[in-house]
């Protein structure tokens, strides 16, 4: 049987060992913040692919959504509240439709997902998007409660597929919108 050797870390005159030998034992807690042109510009690109007429199907998954939940989940310096609110309003003015109606289902889901920011931190992509699920059925399905109570209609349960695609998209928006720290962290491994 073959025993390993232990080694022991450079002990001090007094048997204390010594602090700058310490290393972490996983750096990847340690992610670089993702650029704040890069965050915004992809917010406004997305919103601006959102003004055009497919978003009106209603499947279709609310890409500015995912993309300000995904932000403010990773970067809730930069993406918060009051973003989500602000590009709410911008949909519903472009839409003309019911004032604070996208509003409301962004503001609760950036709120959903700072809720649970610490929790899905800790998890990979997929997991994540499974815990986001209920955050994005949850507050669709408050959005469409609203226009339904001032159209004075239920439109249906059509809304509940974009919801499920949205949540769908979340491992692919992680691996696009963190490609670039990913690439900045392969430079940094190959320099030392």
């Amino acid at each position: 049987m073959v025993q390993k050797q232990q080694t022991r870390p450079p002990v001090s005159r007094r048997g204390v060992s010594l602090l700058s030998s310490l290393e972490p034992v996983d750096a990847s807690p340690f992610k670089r913040p993702s650029s704040g042109v890069f965050v915004w510009v992809t917010i406004v690109l997305v919103w601006l692919l959102s003004l055009l007429p497919w978003r009106l199907w209603l499947p279709a998954p609310d890409l500015l959504l995912l993309f300000l939940a995904f932000w403010c989940m990773h970067e809730p310096n930069r993406v918060g509240l009051l973003s989500a609110f602000v590009f709410g309003v911008l949909l519903d003015v472009h839409d003309s439709s019911l004032l604070g109606g996208h509003a409301l289902v962004y503001v609760m889901t950036v709120y959903g997902a700072l809720a649970l920011r610490r929790r899905l931190l800790h998890f990979n992509s997929l997991v994540q998007a499974v815990h986001m699920l209920p955050v994005f059925i949850l507050a669709a399905g408050l959005g469409h409660t609203a226009y339904a109570w001032a159209a004075g209609e239920w439109s249906g349960w059509q809304w509940l597929w974009s919801a499920i695609f949205t949540a769908i998209l979340w491992p692919l928006a992680d691996i696009l919108l963190l490609l670039p720290q990913r690439r900045l962290d392969d430079a940094d491994a190959g320099s030392v």
